[in-house]
């Protein structure tokens, strides 16, 4: 199996070369089967170590084992002690998950702190099939099939490729000594059920399972790749990306084949899950909307529109304009007598008002419904609903739209029209010229 192992890691694991390895040992026969190819191999590796305080004893034997073993052959160890189950309670996490977290956790850090480049953990084939048998009855995707990646970002799994049969009889050849988890042989964990009563039946069926495990594991690698490159493909012609906004083309998704599995892979990362409600959005009301943790989802007419929580202001605040007194917040209004009308023209983000017509001091809040204003240029009142339904605001220009009023009358739409009552005329005798500053 070494010569096996080094010549996996000289064509697979580049990485190894000129950096410092940190190697995760538990005291088990498969981290100390790495530890030990990996001190034969003459890689540079330290040794971590985690006592998660599980198996009262038993973890503190486990640590003793690791500490000693690394001391007899000059490698360094560090070993962290958690407090697991009082981390699993805070989190409301199962222990298994709040085991994992700490370890990783502590593993980024020691990286960071120790300069070190990679952390090389046992994972093996067996492992992987547990794994990929594990997903495969909760329900899964290719991606949950593929269960554990060899290389993922710092983390690598070099022993991979190897099964529990081959690490067994290295171990045995060797002599290496290891710690056994008892914990291991319980089959109320649906892993070790597997690994105890599943696995054995599957391999008796087909002597050669492991190597068809892995060529199925290969396949399923290139279907994933394939799919990637057509979701990437996909995504440039449905989405335009509009500040933090994703504009999601409805008509465009609807060309695609099975164009509900590609939007699902473009939304997953954004933490939303309720996938029959998003398949109801494309054909639903515009000002839907979905919230996902940090993120929602807008149906805008032709478009699913995604953006962060945070550029929904649903604040309610009222904030007072004093005479000509500038104001930064929640935006920044720049008011500024002027002498004639030769500023005038048409921009956006500027008007000029009769200032004689308002009555300080000046709100700013947000529209609420009921709202009617008299759009600059036109006769009669219109309600602020219709005009954005008109102007084709989506959920969320309408959410951030702030309201320049005078008294209970809206002055300007800020960033988008004036109303008719505070226009300048031929009377006009004080212009006031009003500017947001983006």
């Amino acid at each position: 199996m070494k010569a096996a192992f080094l010549k996996h890691i000289q064509g697979e694991f580049l990485e190894f070369q000129d950096s410092k390895l940190l190697v995760a040992v538990s005291g088990g026969i498969d981290s100390m089967v790495l530890l030990h190819l990996c001190h034969a191999s003459n890689l540079n590796i330290q040794v971590a170590h985690c006592n998660f305080h599980l198996r009262g004893e038993d973890s503190n034997g486990d640590q003793e084992f690791v500490e000693t073993f690394c001391y007899k052959h000059g490698i360094t160890c560090f070993v962290q002690e958690f407090d697991t189950e009082d981390y699993a309670l805070t989190k409301k996490v199962s222990i298994q998950i709040a085991a994992r977290e700490l370890r990783y956790q502590w593993f980024n850090d020691l990286l960071n702190e120790k300069s070190l480049d990679y952390v090389l953990t046992a994972h093996h084939l067996d492992d992987a099939m547990e794994t990929f048998l594990i997903n495969f009855t909760r329900g899964t995707g290719i991606e949950g099939l593929l269960g554990i990646p060899e290389k993922n970002n710092k983390i690598l799994r070099p022993l991979l490729p190897f099964t529990r049969e081959e690490i067994e009889r290295y171990a045995s050849v060797e002599s290496i000594a290891w710690r056994e988890d008892r914990t291991n042989a319980e089959t109320k964990y649906v892993r070790n059920k597997i690994r105890k009563d599943v696995l054995p039946i599957l391999k008796s069926l087909n002597t050669s399972f492991s190597q068809s495990f892995q060529n199925t594991l290969h396949y399923l690698e290139e279907t994933s790749e394939m799919a990637k490159d057509a979701s990437s493909l996909y995504f440039k012609e449905v989405v335009c990306v509009v500040g933090k906004e994703s504009h999601f083309s409805i008509v465009r998704l609807k060309e695609i084949p099975n164009f509900r599995a590609y939007l699902h892979t473009w939304l997953k990362p954004y933490g939303f899950k309720a996938w029959k409600d998003i398949d109801a959005l494309i054909d639903g009301e515009t000002g839907k909307m979905i919230f996902g943790i940090e993120f929602v989802l807008l149906k805008n007419r032709e478009f699913l529109i995604l953006a962060p929580k945070s550029s929904i202001n649903t604040d309610e605040s009222v904030f007072t304009v004093d005479n000509l007194q500038s104001v930064n917040l929640p935006i920044g209004l720049e008011f500024k007598e002027v002498e004639s009308s030769m500023e005038l023209g048409k921009q956006p983000n500027v008007i000029f008002v009769d200032s004689e017509k308002l009555v300080f001091p000046l709100t700013l809040r947000k529209w609420k419904s009921g709202d009617v204003f008299y759009p600059i240029g036109m006769h009669g009142k219109k309600k602020l609903s219709k005009y954005f339904k008109d102007e084709k605001y989506s959920q969320i220009e309408k959410e951030n739209t702030w309201l320049l009023c005078s008294e209970n009358q809206i002055v300007w739409i800020v960033g988008s029209r004036m109303d008719e009552r505070f226009k300048i005329t031929n009377t006009t005798t004080k212009i006031l010229k009003i500017k947001l500053n983006q």
